[in-house]
């Protein structure tokens, strides 16, 4: 079974293309180096939504998760944050290549949903070539290839995933492919290593917060965002005042959505605190989730649309009948606006109808001796100089 630990990666990829870099437990980083003329859509964006923050990098993203990030959690992400960073689950290269005739279902998503990130997997230059290609009708604001995920299906019997991070070169010309087939910035997404390849001198990163804060220090000409084990808005916050690019949470932002991602464009990005009510996002939500019900034939249904929305109750009143409520209404309930009559009268007025609030203050700092416990500086090896 494979292991996910530290692996080089950086010797492989040259200064066109970008690097994300993913941990399996406590954090990832986000290695995203642009090349100036493949980035004006991004800084175009950006300046639109200018902030506080200097950089167009220092930005809250929201990870890519298999089973989750899909067009219904990024629709109600999308309503509660106008200015986070949207990732779609990672998508097969295959799939886009031989789903030609299907692309929508897979591919397509509201205008509202930008900035959006586009994740794909694979292990052929091919059809990684023709998928990038594909896409680029979309529009979305960036690529990314994933060399993290350590699922059986992907890393094993796939063969891409997490196991590319034991082969650089074909990173580096995955990469390469896709950067010659897109006008978009372009990243990957891995592990922070593999069984025994864990070593900062081989990913020029490892499971400590200080190896990520020692890639900033080694490689100015590259941007990263740091992930994992990030779970408030005071620990994002925390982690760009050490230093960090750019900051990506996970399931803390599926799980307890408007916590989270309701308190990221005032506190992130400088944005007005928003008047915004949850009733106010589910009556939204209902006209989306009623427009797409059978999209597809039986799919997406009632379930596949009220997912998302498990965690929108986090820690409230009412929040464990309401779940015990949406078990009942999913057997027989055929769309959204009956689902949320028979469910909601089981969350109070209060709750349903009050702003979101100033963010709440109190958390582990996790980084106070990131600074502290750098590890030397990174030196290039023989072998490095191969992908370079």
């Amino acid at each position: 079974m494979m292991k996910s630990a530290g692996h080089t990666l950086f010797a492989s990829l040259t200064p066109v293309r970008s690097v994300i870099l993913k941990n399996h437990g406590r954090f990832s980083s986000n290695f995203i180096y642009r090349y100036p003329a493949k980035s004006r859509k991004l800084h175009h964006y950006h300046h639109k939504c200018q902030s506080h923050k200097e950089s167009i990098m220092v930005a809250t993203r929201i990870a890519p998760m298999m089973d989750y990030t899909d067009n219904h959690f990024r629709t109600l992400a999308r309503l509660i944050s106008k200015h986070a960073w949207l990732y779609t689950e990672m998508i097969a290269a295959e799939t886009i290549v031989y789903q030609k005739g299907n692309l929508d279902r897979f591919l397509a998503f509201g205008p509202e949903q930008h900035p959006i990130v586009l994740q794909i997997g694979g292990s052929d230059l091919e059809n990684i070539a023709k998928a990038t290609q594909l896409a680029n009708s979309y529009g979305y604001d960036e690529i990314n290839f994933n060399c993290g995920c350590p699922s059986p299906k992907v890393a094993g019997k796939g063969c891409f995933g997490v196991r590319l991070m034991l082969d650089p070169k074909f990173v580096a010309d995955a990469m390469s492919v896709i950067s010659a087939n897109t006008d978009v910035p372009v990243s990957v997404k891995c592990r922070i290593g593999v069984d025994d390849h864990d070593s900062y001198n081989e990913l020029y990163c490892g499971h400590k917060y200080e190896y990520y804060y020692a890639l900033v220090r080694d490689f100015p000409d590259l941007q990263f965002t740091i992930n994992g084990g990030i779970n408030t808005i005071d620990e994002v916050n925390t982690a760009i005042r050490e230093g960090a690019h750019g900051v990506m949470v996970g399931r803390a932002a599926y799980n307890n959505s408007w916590n989270l991602l309701g308190h990221v464009d005032s506190a992130i990005y400088g944005a007005p605190l928003s008047s915004l009510t949850r009733r106010q996002v589910l009556e939204k939500y209902q006209e989306y989730g009623d427009s797409v019900l059978g999209l597809y034939g039986p799919k997406p249904n009632v379930r596949d649309l009220i997912k998302p929305l498990l965690g929108f109750f986090h820690s409230e009143p009412g929040n464990g009948l309401w779940k015990r409520k949406a078990d009942a209404a999913f057997l027989h309930c055929t769309t959204i606006k009956s689902f949320f009559e028979e469910t909601l009268v089981a969350i109070p007025d209060s709750v349903l109808d009050s702003p979101i609030t100033a963010a709440p203050i109190g958390f582990t700092d996790v980084f106070a001796d990131a600074k502290r416990l750098l590890p030397p500086p990174h030196t290039v090896r023989e072998e490095e100089l191969l992908y370079a």
